[in-house]
């Protein structure tokens, strides 16, 4: 069976990782979760003091620390998906904080920061087989991609499910400082300068506010079945 490249985009918090990360378990293929990686980043930046009072980035100081970052992903076999590990250490809850949400956008909006993971992304990708979740997956990093999905549902509803999220983790979640956050971050991440997030124009639209992850699977395993097969 050939081996392609999946590229699925959208916007926050609509199921983008959960679906892939679900596909690349039942066929075999590798899971990278692009947006843990600019959390790692972010969450490096926060606990190194490269954040201003106002919140914008210290990008000077963040540029000569980029060579002491090192971003892997590890398969937990109890949790059944990768794991992300920020220079050793697993930062797999830390990096799903609202804190580190609230300071994602800046630091992915950096060019030097977007040049550097996409570098990596597209190492990880070279032999294909790779299910790969982003903002500028197949408009960046894998524009010739085989199969590309663009995912998108309500601000309230990706709200929602981020909240539900949270309070099942245990963590503390508000659902309206969780709604903010998700439309600031649709805000950034469609006019930053580098990669903004958009459709690629060969990309099939997926709105799933009113699916089930069921449904859902089922959709996108059907797509991958006809560029396989195709």
């Amino acid at each position: 069976m050939k081996k392609i490249t999946i590229a699925i985009d959208g916007f926050s918090s609509c199921g983008k990782s959960t679906m892939a990360k679900e596909l690349a378990k039942k066929i075999g293929y590798i899971y990278v979760d692009t947006g843990a990686m600019y959390r790692s980043v972010t969450l490096f930046a926060m606990r190194h003091g490269l954040f201003n009072a106002d919140g914008s980035v210290k990008t000077d100081a963040l540029k000569q620390q980029m060579s002491n970052i090192d971003i892997t992903f590890k398969f937990n076999e109890k949790a059944g998906r990768p794991d992300t590990y920020l220079n050793g250490e697993c930062v797999e809850e830390a990096i799903r904080t609202l804190e580190v949400s609230n300071h994602v956008s800046p630091i992915a909006a950096i060019p030097f920061v977007r040049a550097a993971m996409v570098a990596r992304q597209q190492r990880m990708g070279r032999d294909k087989g790779i299910v790969m979740d982003g903002r500028d997956i197949g408009t960046t990093v894998f524009p010739e991609a085989e199969l590309k999905v663009f995912v998108t549902a309500s601000a309230e509803v990706r709200a929602q499910r981020r909240y539900d999220e949270l309070k099942e983790k245990g963590m503390p979640a508000d659902f309206d400082d969780i709604l903010k956050n998700v439309q600031e971050r649709d805000y950034i991440d469609s006019h930053r300068e580098v990669s903004p997030l958009r459709k690629a124009a060969d990309a099939i639209e997926l709105d799933n506010s009113h699916m089930t992850i069921a449904e859902q699977n089922d959709w996108l395993m059907r797509q991958v079945q006809q560029r396989i097969e195709g």
